[in-house]
């Protein structure tokens, strides 16, 4: 007799132990589950074959969990529906909240999903929960969506982290830390440290004393502890010798680029983040917090939404101009 077990995702969707879901199932998954067990299957899969097609991934992250009703899925003149307007959108029957017109008016570019749920109510459960595809429970702690994909599609010897996020993130779990994503709180500014201080032939000087350190080190009996630290050091300095670091920095934008993507932190985060896939990081991660609004919502709306609907329209043109945009 077979044996059929089942795992739950972070949507408490029922998959059996060979991987099976239905068609209906798989839809009800959604993007929030990518990183759960059937589908990181599917990243491991077509991992070679996205390596060679260059593929990246921008995630924009609205930490705190802006209401359906003042974004995707507005409720005008029902009961609980609030003052927010529904305003058309490129998309014929299609209306979104009043606070979007420049998302609305690209609303055809976009996959939009009203569907999806979430039994959890604590911020930091949900916000692990939809990185990892896995409820925190237990000692075992699972990776980032964007940890799997710097693992299956990011390169060893790339010059530039396979995970940047700007603002902080959920980390690479059992993945270790060569999947952990590289956190940048300034965007625009070189991130901290990276600066070469000394002349290249000091910095291999030195970097020469730790390795032979390091192998003595391993030859004590930490070698696995030793060659994990050896990699890192290795990749920071691929990092700080790469010309590909100016990627962090917007000095190389005109003025006008970044009037279009807006002056916002945010603005600024999507700008870098283009920047960076350009230069071949798999995942970029922009953080834009203060979505947990309790009081006084359609007094907030109109600036954070602008500054979302501003940053996301500009960066959806400019990666569609650059024939980057799938």
């Amino acid at each position: 007799m077979q044996r059929h077990v089942a795992d739950e995702t972070c949507l408490h969707l029922r998959v059996t132990a060979d991987g099976c879901v239905s068609r209906r199932s798989f839809f009800r998954l959604g993007t929030a589950a990518l990183a759960g067990s059937g589908l990181l299957g599917q990243i491991r899969l077509h991992a070679d074959e996205l390596k060679k097609q260059g593929r990246s991934c921008i995630l924009v992250w609205l930490a705190g969990g802006p209401s359906q009703m003042e974004t995707w899925d507005p409720k005008p003149g029902t009961p609980n529906g609030g003052q927010t307007k529904a305003i058309s959108t490129k998309v014929s029957g299609v209306q979104i909240a009043e606070y979007w017109p420049k998302l609305a008016g690209s609303l055809d570019r976009w996959g939009l999903i009203r569907s999806m749920t979430n039994k959890e109510g604590a911020h930091e459960r949900a916000t692990y929960q939809l990185h990892t595809g896995r409820r925190p429970t237990g000692s075992l702690k699972f990776p980032n969506i964007g940890s799997v994909v710097a693992e299956q599609l990011g390169r060893r010897n790339a010059e530039l982290p396979n995970f940047v996020s700007i603002g902080n993130t959920i980390g690479s779990g059992f993945l270790g830390v060569h999947s952990q994503p590289f956190i940048v709180h300034k965007a625009g500014a070189l991130p901290d440290n990276v600066s070469q201080s000394v002349p290249k032939d000091h910095l291999e000087r030195r970097l020469a004393m730790l390795h032979e350190q390091n192998a003595q080190f391993a030859l004590a009996g930490a070698k696995n502890l030793a060659e994990e630290q050896q990699g890192l050091y290795a990749q920071a300095t691929r990092m700080v010798l790469s010309p590909k670091l100016k990627a962090f920095q917007l000095e190389g934008e005109s003025e006008k680029t970044r009037e279009v993507y807006g002056h916002s932190a945010f603005g600024q985060g999507l700008l870098v983040a283009r920047r960076l896939v350009e230069s071949g990081v798999p995942f970029v991660e922009v953080q834009r917090g203060g979505w947990d609004n309790h009081q006084e919502v359609f007094k907030a709306m109109p600036k954070m939404a602008g500054e979302v609907d501003q940053g996301i329209s500009a960066l959806a043109d400019d990666l569609h101009q650059r024939g980057l945009l799938e």
